[in-house]
């Protein structure tokens, strides 16, 4: 696997570092450039053919790195006379690449990710280009990519843009796996950016640019108090535990009557109202180094009182709310099928018995397939028995909070470990002060 790297940024917004004397991608991060930290890990995943776009101070790049034989790789250099955007270097890429495909990272982007699974997504997509996005804690002021439910891209939303609709937390990390053949599109070695011109008209034209969703840890640190940050959760091993190499914890999460109040059955977006405490408890899980993932029924559908895009609406108003507050869900699954029949508006087509509905755990084994989730260190907390059992169904450990309905379905027998007054008071002690 070939890697390019974008290491021409100047980084004014870390001249009290920089000091205009190396250039932002060489700033340190306990005691070592981000370059070097990302040469690092593209080395773990086997990536040992790697080409670095540089410019603004660029021979301090050279210099420290050359040939990158000291540091078990091979390095060539592109070396930008002019600033040709996050793309135009592309014209003189096309000789130096001798694969297929290449993953693309700026220079001022911590990673520590699984490039093998991002690559076998690729390959099963037949993908031109396959994007790195995840949900982060300020979508308010990124860049959102708009895709559909297989992943495919469509468009993209500049922070730029007054926001009058519930967007769903889907940001552009930063990260790339492309087909050699894009660089053909930059037919001269003029200034382009990648996002809202190469890759905006690839979505436009219904070309396959697919977005690849991971809660692995891909974070800019393009500003001081980003490295501050970084620094610290490098030291904790919070980045390299995100690694989907490695096994993860989740806290699985109902919604209606555990995240929002349950205001009967949630069918339109004016009935979705958080829970107080919603907020600070996923906030806490965000900081903890599980996952957040919510797991919730929605017979709303077969039933006929909405549609799947009215769920999906009530789901990126979660979202966009959660945002406003500086935190996020790593993922939302839900089931919307009842197999009950009998109600005069109900859609037969979801009248059916499945393997996702709760208590039985196929929204569960997804996530956990998906995201290598060790069901036996995870958690799952509700405000049913179905919850709880749903949690036993699957080995996880389980609270009960005494919102919702606090356990008063009594549908099911099943004993929570733990009996919460609500989300946050579970997660704390979950997790923990």
């Amino acid at each position: 696997m070939q890697a390019v790297i974008m290491a021409g940024g100047k980084g004014t917004r870390l001249v009290s570092i920089t000091k205009d004397e190396i250039p932002k991608p060489m700033a340190l991060v306990c005691g070592k450039p981000i370059l070097h930290w990302q040469i690092e890990r593209l080395k773990e995943n086997g990536v040992l053919d790697v080409i670095m776009i540089i410019g603004h101070l660029g021979d301090k790049i050279t210099d420290y790195f050359g040939d990158g034989s000291s540091f078990g790789v091979r390095i060539r250099y592109i070396e930008e006379k002019q600033p040709l955007g996050t793309a135009g270097a592309f014209y003189y890429l096309r000789p130096l690449l001798n694969e297929d495909t290449f993953f693309l990272v700026f220079g001022d982007v911590l990673f520590d990710i699984d490039m093998e699974r991002m690559m076998r997504f690729h390959k099963e997509k037949k993908a031109l280009a396959t994007l790195f996005v995840h949900p982060n804690a300020h979508p308010f002021d990124s860049d959102l990519v708009i895709a559909d439910k297989k992943g495919r891209i469509g468009s993209f939303d500049s922070k730029h843009n007054i926001r009058n609709y519930w967007y769903d937390n889907c940001v552009n990390a930063g990260f790339y796996l492309f087909e050699s053949s894009i660089c053909e599109r930059v037919s001269q070695p003029i200034k382009t950016d990648l996002e809202k011109t190469l890759l905006a008209d690839m979505a436009a034209a219904g070309e396959s640019i697919f977005a690849y969703h991971s809660p692995e840890y891909i974070k800019d640190v393009g500003t001081v108090e980003r490295i501050e940050n970084a620094a610290k959760e490098l030291s904790s091993g919070f980045i390299s535990a995100r690694n989907l190499r490695r096994p993860q914890r989740a806290i699985f999460l109902d919604r209606d009557g555990t995240i929002n109040r349950k205001n009967g059955l949630v069918y339109t977006e004016e009935q979705f109202v958080l829970e107080d405490c919603a907020v600070e408890a996923i906030r806490k899980i965000n900081h903890s180094g599980y996952l957040a993932i919510v797991i919730t029924n929605q017979p709303v559908v077969a039933r006929g009182l909405c549609t799947i895009d009215d769920v999906e609406r009530i789901h990126n108003k979660m979202k966009t709310l959660l945002g406003q507050q500086g935190v996020f869900l790593d993922d939302v699954y839900y089931c919307p099928h009842h197999p009950d029949k009998g109600y005069p508006e109900e859609n037969p087509e979801y009248k059916i018995f499945c393997h996702c509905r709760k208590p039985d755990i196929g929204m569960i084994e997804d996530c956990a397939e998906r995201y290598h989730i060790d069901l036996a260190e995870s958690w799952f907390i509700g405000d049913t028995t179905v919850d709880i059992c749903t949690g036993k169904n699957a080995g996880t450990k389980t609270a009960l909070v005494l919102t919702g309905d606090a356990g008063k379905d009594k549908k099911y027998e099943d004993k929570p470990d733990l009996i919460c007054r609500d989300l946050f008071a579970a997660v704390e002690q979950i997790i923990g002060e």
